[in-house]
């Protein structure tokens, strides 16, 4: 397994990082043995959110796995809090805390590795982000803290206030959805890909030592489906299965090894609860695409090269 460093700390993660929002659909055993396969193939960063399932993947989870043995020191756990479905988005001082020790006890761990901020909140006091983050290092409940889906100068205005170092920012990437790439790739462009609608985060981050972690690797659109094995993208499967030819392995990996390529050294969350194609996924970690092969899934997506 490909290891990766996340942000500044020193640590080294697996590239792959298991995506829990879809465990809801399993029952006890098959989560034990579906954790037990991704342990199995080096993938031990566990990454959760406490509106998956309502709380009830966190809960199911914490069932499944007994995070009072030994098993826990094996994991980096990470969950996200601040949607409040439907209504807004919260990232109060209050919210924050009280979220985390919900989060906890549904998990049945005294504490994450990692806690994740899950969305901006327009309404946000980065003041009492700063006093949350505070009280839940010195009590021990959270090692370290990121954010998800925030541009540069949303996590600049965190960093102004709060102490700890803000690890890893979640943001969509797959290789139909690249703008954090296309708009450094189409610079002074009249083209949609040129338009910068992050803040040039990908470079933000990986000049201020923030770790990527990208969800919906196979998705196009905003949830509207994947573009492996579909005909709207026949150009982009094409290649795919070429290379996944090549290298003796699933549409998958090939998807996933796109991702890896790219030298900010991501990290990839995948959200699959499919044993097998967990497997297949982590064998990207041992393929390394040439340039020219990342360009050309890169070109039949539909990106140019002005």
């Amino acid at each position: 397994m490909k290891r990766v460093k996340l942000g500044n700390t020193g640590l080294d993660v697996s590239a792959i990082a298991l995506g829990c929002m879809r465990i809801g659909g399993l029952d006890e055993k098959s989560v034990k043995e579906f954790i037990d396969t991704a342990l199995e193939n080096g993938i031990n960063y566990i990454d959760h959110a406490d509106i998956y399932g309502g709380g009830y993947c966190e809960e199911l989870f914490g069932k499944a796995v007994d995070l009072h043995s030994s098993i826990r020191e094996k994991m980096f756990i990470q969950s996200k809090c601040g949607i409040v479905p439907g209504v807004m988005y919260d990232l109060s001082k209050d919210y924050i805390i009280n979220s985390t020790d919900k989060i906890l006890k549904r998990l049945n761990t005294d504490y994450l590795d990692c806690l994740i901020l899950h969305r901006p909140d327009a309404l946000v006091e980065p003041e009492e982000v700063a006093e949350a983050f505070d009280v839940l290092e010195n009590s021990g409940k959270v090692k370290y803290f990121g954010v998800s889906n925030m541009d540069s100068m949303q996590i600049e205005l965190l960093k102004k206030y709060v102490k700890q170092p803000i690890v890893a920012n979640q943001l969509q990437l797959s290789i139909t959805n690249s703008n954090m790439i296309s708009s450094g790739m189409e610079v002074n462009m009249n083209t949609n890909g040129a338009v910068n609608r992050d803040g040039s985060v990908l470079n933000y981050c990986r000049l201020n030592d923030i770790t990527i972690q990208t969800w919906s690797p196979f998705q196009f659109g905003m949830f509207e489906g994947c573009f492996l094995g579909n005909e709207k993208f026949s150009e982009l499967n094409k290649v795919v299965d070429e290379l996944a030819e090549k290298y003796n392995v699933s549409n998958t990996a090939i998807a996933t090894a796109w991702i890896l390529r790219h030298p900010a050294n991501m990290q990839m969350v995948a959200g699959t609860t499919n044993k097998e194609r967990l497997i297949q996924i982590a064998k990207a970690c041992d393929i390394e695409l040439t340039k020219e092969e990342w360009y050309r899934l890169y070109l039949s997506a539909g990106h140019i090269l002005p």
